[in-house]
């Protein structure tokens, strides 16, 4: 499948980190965001793109040319007045022609598995198929609300919380067939929630929406890409060349084969830590490095994780047999603690 990526935004928004660069170019962990959406694109066997260009477009040719350099074949549309999203798309009709085709904007950052929503759209059979995405903060973005079936049913675009009806938030992903695109007129602007999406539901075109795992953020202000960046440092989105960050696991016994472990997923493991600590006080435990605690039953040592709101138990019991035991008693008080939290 070929890919149409939308790449000519200005960015206004963010135009104190990006200056005269056009959005998509802004770096993240040392490499301009469209190249890592390049990345995104060939790890899910997609080689060939459309960049759908207008702010300074030659900043965008210039850096990545035919695509060979980065393993991809690139071409280009330019628009001299901007048409809208699915105008901009539209306007890129030779080069999707009569094949099904991806969408995807030039200036998100995520590591969805796009082969996933290409083999649901396959599988149905819908004009669109659309990547969604759950947010806790759904404000700033289009609310998609779906069936069980995961038809589309509506769109609520950028409401406040009276008219929240449901997490799952647009992402500007989207497998399109070209029947759908015929939709588009020529002659005005158009966008794809906005105008094209409703007007093919009008028209009784099946929309799908397909929830997709993994990480996504629009990066269109100054505290989206800053935060963005600092996931990236954090090892929280999965980026070529960047090493994620993996969990550390203080060793209670060097032994690989020792004992055992529980992982217990909280809302605040420094908190969780404090009250935990405070408990086993006056037992003696030990707090030189995360809690140790030690008796004639056994072992346990108690440790946060260090990229997620987690904490490890390991334990060994006096009776090896009896480790895991041990492990899930020690798990049993760390949820009660949490639980009067």
């Amino acid at each position: 499948m070929n890919a149409i990526i939308l790449a000519g935004g200005e960015g206004t928004r963010l135009k104190s980190v990006t200056g005269e660069l056009p959005k998509p170019m802004v770096k993240l962990a040392g490499k301009p965001v469209l190249e890592h959406i390049l990345d995104l694109l060939k790890r899910n066997g997609i080689t060939d793109a459309c960049m759908a260009l207008h702010y300074r477009p030659e900043v965008i040719r210039d850096y990545f040319g035919d695509g060979a350099r980065f393993g991809m074949r690139l071409s280009y549309h330019e628009e001299q007045a901007q048409k809208g999203t699915a105008g901009g798309v539209r306007a890129c009709a030779d080069y999707y022609g009569d094949r099904d085709f991806l969408v995807i904007s030039g200036d998100c950052v995520c590591d969805f598995d796009l082969k996933a929503l290409i083999e649901a759209h396959h599988r149905h059979g819908s004009a669109v198929t659309m990547a969604l995405y759950a947010h806790e903060q759904p404000l700033q973005y289009g609310i998609v609300l779906t069936d069980r079936l995961g038809r589309v049913v509506s769109f609520v675009e950028k409401p406040d919380w009276s008219r929240v009806v449901s997490d799952l938030v647009n992402t500007g992903i989207y497998v399109i067939s070209p029947a759908a695109m015929g939709h588009v007129p020529t002659d005005r602007a158009c966008d794809f929630a906005k105008d094209l999406f409703p007007a093919l539901m009008d028209a009784g075109y099946e929309l799908r929406g397909v929830r997709m795992d993994g990480y996504w953020c629009d990066i269109g202000t100054p505290r989206a890409y800053h935060q963005c960046c600092l996931d990236a440092l954090d090892g929280k989105i999965r980026l070529e060349g960047v090493q994620r960050s993996e969990p550390e696991h203080p060793a209670y016994d060097r032994a690989p084969d020792a004992g055992a472990q529980q992982v217990y997923h909280c809302r605040s493991r420094a908190r969780l830590m404090r009250v935990l600590s405070q408990s086993l006080m006056e037992a003696g435990a030990d707090f030189s490095d995360g809690v140790r605690l030690e008796n004639s039953v056994g072992r346990v040592h108690i440790t946060p994780a260090a990229d997620s709101e987690a904490v490890y138990i390991r334990a060994q019991a006096a009776d090896p047999s009896k480790s895991d035991e041990l492990a899930q008693g020690f798990l049993g008080l760390v949820k009660g603690l949490e639980g009067k939290l």
